[in-house]
Parts: C-alpha cells; structure tokens; sequence
C-alpha cells in the first residue's frame, strides 16, 4: 500500500538503494501538502521555538519545510549520498543540522525534542528500538509523527499497473509484491493507530490520522524513472530492471497516450509521547 514494500532490510540495504541515486529520488518523488504540515503545526504546537529530530531525512525535502516554518530541525540519515545533497540543498538554513547514522545507532548526546518526524522512513527503523528510542529522546508532551503515501486507484481511472501487468510478470515472474494499488475510498478507513508498521504499545497516546489526496503526472520516461526510486525496483538486477522499464515507458507511449498517473493518499499519524 506504501509508497515503498513494508519489509524491513538491513541498512546497509537501505543505504545500497537509494544512495546509488539521490539526484533522481530528489527529483521524482512526491512532497508533501501543505495542508498537511498546517495540521502538523495546530496538532503538536510547533512553531518557531520547537526543537524537531527528522529521522531519515533522504534528501531534505521534508526538512526545508521543517526548516521553512522556522523550527530547529535535527535531521538524522543513513545514507550518505543522500545526507550530503540534503547538507548541500540546506546549506542557507542555519537551524539545520544533519547528522549522519542510522536512528538505531545515533547518538543523541543527551539532547530531547519536542517532535520527532519521519516523512516515508519508519518502516525502516528496528521497531524493537526505535519506538523506545523515540519515547526517550521527546520532552515530556513531545509529539511523534508518521509522514507517508500510500498509492491508490480510482475506479474506471486508466492504472498504469493494471496496463503493465503481464510486463512485471514477463521480465520478473512471481514477485510477491507487484498488485494492484488499493481503491482510495478503501484506504480512507484505515485510520487507525499507526499504519503497517507495528505499534509502539504504551509508549505514546491515541494516534490522529489525517488524508491528503494527491497525484502526480508523467510522461513514459518520467513514470519509469520514479520507479528507478523505489527499492522494490531498486532491488532486482539491472539486467531485469532496466528491460522491465523500458517495456513499462513504451506501454505508457502506446496505450496510454503517454500520460500516466501515480495517485496518493499522503497521510500523517501523530501521537503524543505517554508520561
């Protein structure tokens, strides 16, 4: 249903996919509304004086909204291809730092926030550590939020996944996570705890979840490279990879009218820390 599959590889997997293309992840993947960080800010009380930690800051995106909206922002990341474009796109906001280490690993110096956010980068995170790690770095009342897409369809809209089908079953047969993206109004009731990462039991109160419909348009190219940035493409072998999207563009061209939609539901979950 996400953006990305909900599996969980190791990080130096995660650093592997998506430091090999930092340039493009920053080009074709979605924002955020600013609905979304209006609602983020009524929810939590972040204003100027907030402390935030961003966990998985990819390449600032989310950040220079963060940093935009005047907050001291903390950014933690992995990879360091993607930190070092994030430091370069930042390099005019003084309030941000980027620091370099998995969440897990990360060493907080005795430092506490008042919110902690993860734009699409949670499932991620060892949730055997990450949710207490959360608990312990916020400042009594500290707010936890969740950023995310989840990937929808509309009936009787044309979906590129329904058109590219039998591509993804020529080129990489039996892969488990092809399908079809869900129907939105489906989508729109799961609103509930904290999606499909597993839950943080008593470490923080009752989740708010908000909806935010989105779409992005692409020609053929342009759908085939965002998917060069998601790790489920990422993953295969160039050999299978790089046909399957060249068959996926000339699909778009030809049956499509070279126009093809990636529809979203963006979602925010927050929670705020348990005393």
């Amino acid at each position: 249903m996400t953006d990305d599959p909900q599996t969980r590889p190791n990080h130096l997997d995660l650093g592997r996919v998506f430091n090999e293309v930092p340039e493009l992840y920053d080009r074709v993947r979605p924002g955020y509304p600013d609905e979304l960080f209006a609602d983020l800010g009524a929810i939590t009380g972040m204003d100027r004086r907030s402390s935030v930690l961003e966990v998985g800051c990819g390449t600032g995106q989310t950040t220079r909204t963060l940093a935009t909206l005047g907050c001291s922002v903390t950014a933690v990341e992995p990879g360091a291809g993607m930190a070092a474009l994030a430091r370069r796109r930042l390099a005019s906001f003084p309030d941000v730092d980027i620091e370099g280490s998995t969440f897990e690993e990360w060493d907080d110096r005795g430092r506490r926030f008042d919110v902690l956010v993860a734009a699409q980068s949670w499932h991620w995170v060892d949730p055997s550590i990450g949710w207490q790690r959360a608990h312990d770095v916020l400042s009594p009342g500290g707010w936890m939020a969740l950023l995310g897409h989840v990937v929808v369809r509309r009936p009787g809209e044309p979906e590129v996944y329904a058109e590219t089908a039998d591509l993804h079953e020529r080129f990489c047969p039996g892969n488990p996570d092809w399908g079809h993206p869900p129907l939105e109004e489906e989508v729109r009731t799961t609103d509930e705890g904290w999606g499909l990462v597993d839950g943080p039991g008593g470490l923080f109160g009752p989740t708010i979840v908000r909806w935010y419909p989105t779409v992005q348009w692409f020609d053929g190219d342009g759908f085939t490279d965002h998917l060069r940035s998601l790790s489920l493409f990422r993953r295969l072998d160039r050999d299978v990879r790089e046909p399957l999207l060249d068959a996926i563009a000339e699909r778009i061209r030809s049956r499509m009218g070279d126009r093809a939609s990636r529809r979203y539901l963006s979602v925010l979950r927050v929670g705020q820390r348990a005393e």
